[in-house]
């Protein structure tokens, strides 16, 4: 996705993690155990479901952050990343790289059931830092 937003609003809306239900309205509850950088550890409750664990696995400021998600043998790894797209927009990019026992059987169900509403959740973080 392309967006007039400047890196920055984005990323200040990234590491406000304690505010990611204004743009992410699948997030009942979330909370990080210290600053927004490699190592915290991030927990998010989803409307109606589990609690998810995710540990930031890397960051760079107005660029990119990687957080990874462990559960049942496999290793679910996104990178949210910032780039200079058409006309110096600012390109949004979310990936999803999912790994370790049974990835090939089931990566197929979960990756769909965990990006499918990225569409909407992007549009509404670009939205946000549009506004700022």
């Amino acid at each position: 996705m392309e967006t007039d937003a400047a890196p920055e609003a984005i990323w200040g809306l990234w590491a406000d993690v304690s505010n990611w239900g204004d743009w992410n309205a699948d997030i009942a509850s979330i909370r990080i155990s210290g600053a927004f950088e490699a190592g915290a550890e991030i927990v998010m409750t989803p409307a109606g479901d589990d609690p998810v664990h995710l540990l930031v696995a890397e960051t760079a400021v107005n660029e990119l952050f990687v957080d990874e998600a462990r559960f049942d043998g496999l290793l679910l790894r996104t990178t949210h990343r910032l780039d200079q797209g058409e006309s110096l927009r600012t390109q949004v990019t979310y990936r999803m790289e999912i790994t370790g026992t049974g990835a090939d059987e089931v990566g197929p169900q979960i990756g769909p059931a965990v990006t499918g509403d990225w569409p909407d959740t992007m549009a509404a973080l670009v939205e946000l830092a549009q506004a700022r």
